[in-house]
């Protein structure tokens, strides 16, 4: 049996390593981007179509959203702007993305269980979303949707880890951020490319004390 990562495409043959993809340890992560090893797939599972991703997908307006949900919407195009290389459109996509953020209201009573959830939500959102433009032939969507859910189900395997590990997850390690799609890595240094989106190691940015530097 073959076993797939699901966020950067990485295969663990069982007959190759002569070790059952079962037998490996949970804490166990990927060889390439280190996503944790329940983001692997049986090769034999079937790929995310429109009548097995989920309920239809609600129609909805841009008025619809909220503050923070368009902040992060402007912030996602002003990044695939860059990897077009169309700098003034990034810049203008990054002026809204902040004006957004700076109106969005402070949660109440949230925490890190709370953001774990919404993270794996978002997720499956993705699913929803790429099966739909799938469907309609629309390669466009379906390529940032296959980015967008494979960096969220990195987040959601990072952010589970965190509520286990604590601050015992960080130490000794390097954490970095893709500038062109957001996929965090874990590691001394950066990988070589974007295990996502293939940019090469100094796109990306790295974070001490929460904050890129």
């Amino acid at each position: 049996m073959r076993y797939i990562c699901s966020v950067c495409g990485y295969v663990y043959d069982e007959a190759a390593e002569q070790l059952p993809f079962s037998s490996l340890p949970d804490d166990w992560k990927c060889p390439l981007c280190r996503a944790g090893k329940e983001l692997f797939r049986a090769e034999t599972e079937n790929a995310v179509t429109a009548e097995t991703a989920g309920r239809p997908l609600p129609e909805i307006s841009l008025t619809d959203l909220s503050a923070g949900r368009l902040s992060i919407i402007c912030s996602s195009l002003a990044r695939g702007c860059e990897k077009q290389y169309r700098t003034e459109e990034a810049s203008l996509f990054r002026e809204l993305a902040e004006y957004f953020r700076t109106i969005t209201p402070a949660p109440e009573n949230a925490d890190l269980n709370d953001l774990a959830g919404e993270i794996h939500k978002d997720a499956d959102h993705y699913r929803n979303v790429r099966a739909a433009a799938d469907a309609e032939g629309d390669r466009g969507t379906a390529r940032i949707c296959v980015w967008g859910e494979k960096v969220t189900r990195m987040l959601g395997s990072l952010t589970d880890r965190y509520l286990k590990e604590g601050e015992d997850m960080l130490a000794d390690t390097g954490v970095w951020v893709c500038s062109v799609c957001g996929f965090v890595y874990t590691g001394d240094e950066a990988p070589d490319l974007c295990p996502v989106c293939k940019v090469p190691a100094w796109k990306f940015d790295k974070v001490e004390g929460g904050r890129q530097v």
